[in-house]
């Protein structure tokens, strides 16, 4: 996705994957900043560390408390963002339902319900553990529920649909007529198919990852980023 879109403007740029030890993490991101890389995603287990390392963080980024992109800047500093929280946003499009039911007390949940507050959709969260839920919802002044109720939307932000076999049971999978997952994979998630069978309008946890990577992508170069370039090759993949 990255390498077609640096093609797309002309950019002599690699985007290459780096398996890196948690213990190992601070050293490599200082060493990439002085070794001419200018950014850098960040994925479990890593956010938090990065928005510790940061210098700088975004107002998303510190409100999640997680960063899943860095940008390395000339003088030497290393930025902190969160580009998940806005990618949903831009994955949804206009207009914003009014309600919002979250499933989730993790990080994907607290981006997902940190962005759609901010953007002034009323948001529930639920979780497994209730006591997460309670937690993140006065951390964002968002509300929680046991046992939620209908809404507009509902965002899966658990890891439900990662593993063969999920079972949806465990999930309220409440009415809504916009469903977003954010899991994604080679193949419609648990979560995507039970919302196409129902009629909602779907967005899928790949489009998702598509909007985050074009706003990094921003951050690092400037330049609008080829949104659709992007999107072909993402859903390439699952080809």
């Amino acid at each position: 996705m990255m390498n077609a879109a640096f093609v797309q403007l002309g950019l002599d740029w690699r985007y290459l994957k780096l398996p890196v030890s948690p213990e190992r993490f601070d050293q490599t991101v200082t060493a990439l900043s002085g070794s001419g890389y200018r950014g850098a995603n960040v994925t479990i287990p890593h956010k938090l560390a990065a928005h510790d390392l940061a210098d700088e963080l975004s107002e998303a980024a510190r409100a999640i408390g997680a960063v899943n992109t860095l940008t390395f800047t000339d003088d030497g500093r290393i930025l902190g963002d969160n580009t998940d929280a806005g990618g949903l946003i831009d994955a949804l499009g206009e207009p914003l339902p009014g309600t919002a039911l979250v499933l989730g007390a993790g990080g994907a949940a607290r981006a997902a319900a940190w962005a759609l507050a901010k953007a002034g959709v009323d948001v529930t969260v639920w979780s497994r553990t209730p006591e997460r839920a309670a937690e993140l919802a006065a951390d964002l002044e968002v509300g929680h529920a046991e046992r939620p109720g209908p809404s507009e939307l509902l965002v899966n932000a658990t890891s439900v649909g990662l593993r063969a076999g999920d079972s949806l049971d465990a999930l309220p999978l409440v009415d809504a007529r916009v469903v977003a997952d954010l899991v994604y994979g080679a193949a419609p998630t648990p979560v995507v198919r039970w919302a196409e069978e129902r009629g909602a309008r779907v967005v899928d946890g790949l489009e998702v990852l598509v909007r985050q990577g074009a706003r990094s992508l921003a951050l690092w170069t400037g330049m609008e980023p080829p949104v659709e370039t992007m999107r072909q090759a993402a859903f390439r993949s699952r080809v």
